[in-house]
């Protein structure tokens, strides 16, 4: 062994230096027999985030993603179902997740071809062809990118188009989709380099997507064209309607204009100035969809236009890092309760800027956030999240989530513009700075 290495002395006094502390062997016990997080729990930090907050919405039974990852489209169509609960003032009502899933299947697919057309001379070991190839089908996504599918598709009530075992488990689904895809582009990149035309690589394209339609339906089911609709409200009113469409659907009974919906980053990195619009290069689902597009602004300024849309009525759609300091169990989001450090007495020291230029963080989950706890100089102390894990998750499904916790690991809040600041609503329609494939915030929430 080197020099450098860790020889059998070392080892020792690490083990001797151990042992001098009782607090260590206090803290092993505590671990060993109970798990990282319940040893490190601080109960007096989580009594100090009780569920009840000043501004608080109250929604529909808790939703169940199981073992997927469409967190974006259950939290999306979660704020959607609260309008039509609202609006005739139903007991419970819930949207397909599977309709969404199954389009942005097909619409990532397409996506994913054209981008292996459009870099053909990319070698395939290339870090760009690389990141490309990594996950061309993976079940997240992006706010941008359930507008597109909102648009072109509409949505429809879960009943008209129940989830299948294959999309609450997309485990093998994706990976026999993604070994086709990857096949699909190998072909079409040899076509191109063989000389074909444009035409005849297109109409292979298309038989391609043929086949990948035919594995979906087999897996997801074909969805529906036209349904028939039945609400009936608390006190027993009953609203129906016979053969509606998926997109007349949205437009009358969710009724939200998304175009007026702007998706905010806070994104305190070098290469990032705030007070701009950015997008993310091969980024997206739906090819003639706008693209994935981001306001990069202080924190202040995102938490004040989420609680003013709260406080008009609407719930929050979100994307944070769910796995920092967290309690799946318990519903709480808290770097004190989740008191680590104590625990190995060390200290950790990532700024938000520093986790995310290390590559230690970056958003992984979607939820919606239903209320907030203003104290009494009016600034928020605590959040009360929806999340679509299962009523076993949490505190019957529901998180609370601090202040501080919310500043570190929350990286996109989406508001309506009617929200925001006069000066960040300036910024609508500016100049889109290009972020890499690989930028953190090009990460998908799932």
């Amino acid at each position: 062994m080197t020099k450098n290495g860790i020889s059998m002395e070392a080892l020792e006094l690490m083990s001797i230096d151990f042992h001098s502390d009782r607090a260590n062997e206090v803290a092993a016990s505590a671990a060993v027999n109970n798990g990282i997080m319940e040893a490190a729990a601080d109960y007096t930090a989580a009594r100090r985030l009780p569920m009840n907050f000043s501004v608080d919405l109250k929604t529909g039974k808790i939703t169940n993603q199981k073992a997927s990852g469409r967190c974006w489209i259950f939290s999306a169509l979660n704020t959607f179902r609260y309008e039509i609960m609202k609006k005739y003032d139903l007991e419970n009502f819930e949207l397909s997740q599977n309709y969404l899933f199954f389009y942005d299947k097909l619409e990532k697919s397409n996506y994913f071809l054209e981008s292996v057309l459009k870099t053909v001379d990319e070698p395939i070991d290339g870090r760009l062809y690389k990141f490309l190839n990594l996950a061309p089908l993976g079940d997240g996504g992006q706010w941008d990118m359930l507008y597109n599918l909102v648009m072109k598709y509409g949505v429809v009530p879960l009943e008209a188009y129940p989830d299948a075992e294959a999309a609450t488990g997309s485990r093998f689904f994706d990976m026999y989709m993604t070994t086709k895809l990857r096949e699909d582009a190998k072909d079409l990149r040899q076509m191109v380099k063989a000389g074909k035309s444009a035409g005849e690589v297109q109409e292979a394209k298309a038989a391609m997507l043929n086949e990948l339609y035919r594995m979906l339906v087999i897996s997801l089911g074909e969805p529906p064209k036209k349904f028939d609709l039945n609400l009936r409200s608390k006190d027993g009113r009953l609203f129906r309607e016979f053969g509606i469409t998926p997109q007349e659907f949205f437009a009358k009974y969710v009724g939200l204009d998304l175009d007026d919906y702007v998706s905010m980053i806070n994104g305190p990195t070098a290469d990032k100035p705030f007070n701009r619009l950015y997008t993310v290069k091969f980024l997206g689902n739906v090819v003639e969809g706008r693209p994935v597009t981001y306001m990069n602004l202080e924190m202040d300024k995102i938490k004040a236009a989420a609680i003013r849309q709260l406080q008009d009525g609407h719930p929050v759609w979100f994307g944070s890092d769910c796995s920092k300091f967290a309690f799946r169990k318990d519903g709480i989001f808290d770097r004190d309760t989740a008191a680590v450090e104590k625990l190995f007495n060390i200290r950790l020291n990532f700024t938000k800027e520093e986790y995310l230029d290390y590559g230690d963080s970056a958003m992984n989950h979607a939820m919606v956030i239903l209320g907030v706890n203003l104290d009494e100089n009016g600034r928020p102390d605590r959040w009360h999240i929806e999340n679509s894990w299962g009523d076993e998750a949490g505190q019957d499904g529901y998180f609370v989530a601090s202040d501080s916790w919310f500043d570190s690991f929350v990286y996109q809040v989406v508001v309506n513009k009617k929200y925001l600041d006069d000066e960040s609503c300036g910024l609508l329609g500016g100049e889109l700075h290009e972020l890499e494939p690989w930028d953190p915030f090009g990460t998908l929430a799932d």
